[in-house]
């Protein structure tokens, strides 16, 4: 094992740790690690982000249920637009995009570049939900918006997940507050049911486009959920509102850092 997986590894004890301390964000960290630490090309990264994702998500979201924190009924109705977008993106819009999408003058955009720029521009989305205030976060509870708007917005997210890989509950907490009427910390728990639905789902698609390397893939993961694990237990210690906050301008530096990297290419 080279020094490269063992920064690997340590990147996803630091993702489940992540998502164990504010309950997302881990696609947010583990695509660049796998697309700029350990060389692996944006399409199989966000394969490999789907199930490590999904998995992890799947140990905090029994946590929440354990909890009482999180609706599984809800969770189930609103994962039903989402799954199908986030399987048919993985399966046939991926796989089907052409490897330089077009031309700006004599610069080619390529798939790749595309991918991770657009990942880039979602992450900066998540770094605005993570860094507004305790208050806007109040003021969505007083709207309640009909199932159709859900369904659309199931599969509007259900895509972006899909091509770019993340877990997307920074987009599904607001839906959830906004449709569902829930409060802010059973909307976190009852995503994570979404969130590993959706994931693992749309990873099947993959299954059928790319060659998986398991043994990689499910070391990494237990990282990720060992990381998760000491993360839940250590996050009732911790401010989570300054943890969130701190995570989103985390979140915006990355993002521009990846924005950089690609323009630079």
């Amino acid at each position: 094992m080279d020094s490269l997986q063992i920064f690997g590894y340590l990147g996803a004890l630091l993702v489940g740790l992540v998502l164990g301390l504010v309950g997302g964000g881990g696609s947010i960290l583990t695509v660049p690690l796998l697309v700029y630490v350990l060389g692996y090309n944006p399409v199989i990264a966000t394969a490999y982000s789907l199930f490590v994702v999904g998995s992890s998500s799947m140990v905090g979201a029994v946590q929440k249920i354990r909890k009482g924190l999180a609706d599984i009924k809800i969770g189930l109705a609103f994962s039903f637009p989402s799954f199908m977008a986030v399987y048919l993106s993985r399966r046939y819009l991926v796989p089907n995009l052409p490897e330089v999408l077009f031309n700006i003058g004599a610069f080619p955009i390529s798939k790749d570049m595309a991918i991770m720029t657009f990942f880039s521009i979602v992450m900066l989305l998540a770094s605005i939900s993570m860094i507004r205030t305790k208050n806007e976060e109040k003021e969505l509870l007083n709207f309640k918006q009909p199932y159709y708007m859900t369904f659309i917005q199931g599969i509007v997210i259900g895509t972006v997940t899909g091509i770019i890989g993340a877990g997307g509950g920074f987009l599904y907490v607001p839906a959830l507050v906004l449709w569902a009427n829930l409060p802010m910390k059973k909307a976190v728990g009852t995503s994570l049911i979404i969130v590993t639905i959706n994931s693992l789902i749309g990873f099947t698609g993959d299954l059928q486009t790319i060659e998986i390397e398991w043994l990689f893939l499910l070391t990494f993961s237990s990282f990720t959920i060992i990381g998760i694990l000491i993360g839940v237990f250590i996050s009732k210690y911790i401010s989570g509102k300054k943890l969130k906050k701190g995570f989103g301008w985390l979140t915006l530096a990355m993002a521009f850092y990846i924005l950089y990297k690609e323009i630079n290419n």
